[in-house]
Formats: C-alpha cells, structure tokens, sequence
C-alpha cells in the first residue's frame, strides 16, 4: 500500500513539473510576445521569462530587428514596349505587433504581392532607357508606396532597392547594336574634329611660314636697297670731293702754268708706243682766231681775281669713318646672323642644284 502511494506520488510531481514546464515561455530582447488565452487577446509579453497557463493559453512572438524580403523576379513591360526582368529587395520592420498579427495573417508575403505589383506600375510608366539610369527614382516610388501601404499592418517599410534589371535577349541585341552604332558616331565625330584641327594647324603654320617668308625678303631688300643707296651717296660725294679739289686747285692757274702741263700732257704722250706724232700748230692757231670771232676773249688778272670762290656746303656734309662704321654696324645687327651649319647646308644646296642642272642640260 505504500508503494502505491509512493508510486502516485511521484507521478504527482511528474505531471506538475510537466504542467508547469509547459507554461514556461522565454522572450528574446529582440522579440516581443502576444498571449492569447482562450481566444481572447490578454496583451504583450516583454522579452525575459514569462509563465502562462498551460494548455488554455498560446503566445505568438514577433521578431521587432529589420528583416529582409525578397521580391521574386518578374517580366514587366515598360513604356516603350521592352520585356524586362525586374526583381528587388524590400527592408521591413515590425513596429506594431498587434497590428502585423491581427491586420494581416502574414505581412512578409502580403509585402511581397504589393512590392511586384507596384512594380509593375512604376516601371510600365517609364521607358527603358529611364529604367536603367533612374533606379533611384524607383526606389524612392516603391517605397513611397509601400510604406503608406504597410502602414496599416504595423510595418515600417525602411529601403526598397532594385536589385536586377534585365531586358530579354531581344532587347539586349537592339541594345548593343544601339551602342555599337553610338560609339562608331562618337569615333567619327573624334576623327572628323581630329582632321579638322590638323588642317586649320597646316594652314596656320603655312601661313605663318609665307608670313615670315615675305618678311624677310622684305627686309632684305630694304637692306639691300639701303646699302645700294649709301653707296652711291658716298660715290657721289667722292667723286664731288674729287672735282671741287681739282677746281679749287685749276683755279690760281695762268697761262704759262697751262702752257707747263700742256708742255708734260706732250712728254707723256711722246712716252707711248707711237713712232711719229703730229701737232698741226696751224690748226690750234686758227681754233683760237675762229674763238675771239665768236665773242671769247681771253681772261685777264683782274677778272680771274674776282671770280668766285666756291663755297665747300654745295657739296653738303661729308659722312666721316665714324658715321660710316655706325651705318655698316646698323646693316650688320639688322641681317639675321646664319651660323657656319647653315651656310655650308646652302652652299650644299647651291651646288646640288647646279649639278643637277648641268645633268638637265641637252647635249649639243
């Protein structure tokens, strides 16, 4: 009898322990517990060790951290009629437990639905290209829509990103040609810009070359005419010089000092080559009666020392050493210096063409 009553005992304890370790019920820090008991609604349950009673009641935990939806991969059409794979990636947190449990029996999926759907709206307003280069602004739309949406399930949508755009293979041959083509406009456009400025290049550099081509026959002829010039200028004034000293020099001269040089003008010619010369005295007698017909008399003393004497500034201002080395100096500073390299390269030059101008040359 007492073993029974051991036995009971134990078996007692058994089902207590049972009993009260099914009631145990341990919230996470991140979770946050709803206990429903007996179809009635009793309230949160914060994380730690809580204790329900077993069998009548039922605890439903909801994870509070960021969780990450996948949006399954779609074929939508977009605007300009382009078959394109869209799929994206949805960020949801739960913010309301209540809400997320008793409004919708499984948010994660109901967000899933609405995601693609609104997809599908967003993406067949926009054209492809728009597609491509504009996935911010299908974001920011998605989540937009998605979050005004989720609202009443008690879920925060935080980030929509468009994880894939992927047009069918159709559009993706278009496309590459498209860029084929853009590209070898672009390579056109370059190479005509390219040849363009190498033109206007050669043109400048050939109009700078006859620019300074022109320039420098210029001023080689200029110098060349201004050498010619002085020359002649200090010709002149020599040979100026050469008769005013001759005239000043004949004019204290009389007629036996004529008479004298004429006498030596005789010796000099008798010095020649000549066997026999003849002065016809008759001749130069009658030239000087056929003179005093005419109206020529002879000068007298008076009248030769009342001549004029002639005055040095009709023959203007003789240009002494000095101002002659100044101008030679100024000619030479104005003529580009050539070096020894370049002389010889002309000298080249100059005998190549008269070689080859003697081998052009027909043969008598």
């Amino acid at each position: 009898m007492a073993f029974i009553e051991t036995l009971l005992t134990i078996f007692l304890i058994l089902v207590i322990v049972i009993i009260f370790a099914k009631g145990v019920v341990i919230i996470q820090p991140y979770e946050q517990g709803l206990q429903i008991r007996l179809g009635k609604y009793i309230g949160r349950m914060n994380p730690g060790f809580r204790w329900i009673v077993p069998f009548v009641s039922d605890v439903t935990k909801l994870d509070l951290r960021t969780q990450v939806v996948d949006v399954p991969s779609q074929e939508v059409i977009t605007k300009d009629n382009s078959p394109t794979n869209v799929d994206a990636i949805v960020y949801v947190r739960v913010i309301d437990p209540e809400k997320a449990y008793f409004e919708v029996s499984n948010y994660r999926m109901a967000t899933v639905a609405l995601a693609q759907t609104s997809l599908r709206g967003i993406i067949g307003d926009m054209e492809l290209d728009e597609v491509l280069y504009n996935r911010e602004v299908i974001n920011t739309k998605l989540r937009d829509i998605l979050d005004r949406e989720t609202d009443q399930w008690g879920v925060k949508v935080e980030r929509v990103e468009i994880k894939e755009v992927d047009p069918v293979e159709a559009v993706k041959n278009a496309m590459t040609e498209q860029t084929a083509a853009e590209r070898a406009r672009r390579a056109a456009i370059l190479r005509a810009d390219g040849e363009k400025r190498s033109a206007i290049l050669k043109a400048e550099g050939l109009r700078q070359s006859m620019i300074l081509e022109a320039e420098g026959e210029r001023q080689s002829k200029v110098l060349r005419a201004e050498g010619e010039r002085l020359s002649k200028i200090l010709q002149a004034q020599g040979e100026a010089q050469g008769l005013r000293i001759l005239s000043v020099g004949a004019a204290p001269l009389d007629k036996r000092a004529i008479t004298v040089l004429s006498l030596d003008a005789l010796k000099t010619m008798a010095n020649g080559q000549a066997t026999k010369i003849i002065f016809p005295f008759e001749v130069s007698q009658l030239i000087r009666q056929g003179a005093k017909f005419l109206g020529a008399d002879e000068e007298t003393a008076e009248e030769i020392s009342g001549r004029p004497v002639m005055d040095e500034s009709i023959l203007g201002d003789i240009p002494r050493q000095e101002a002659v080395d100044a101008i030679l100096k100024e000619i030479q500073d104005a003529v580009p210096k050539v070096s020894e390299d370049e002389l010889k390269d002309t000298s080249k030059r100059r005998l190549n063409a008269d070689k080859t101008g003697d081998n052009d040359s027909p043969v008598a």
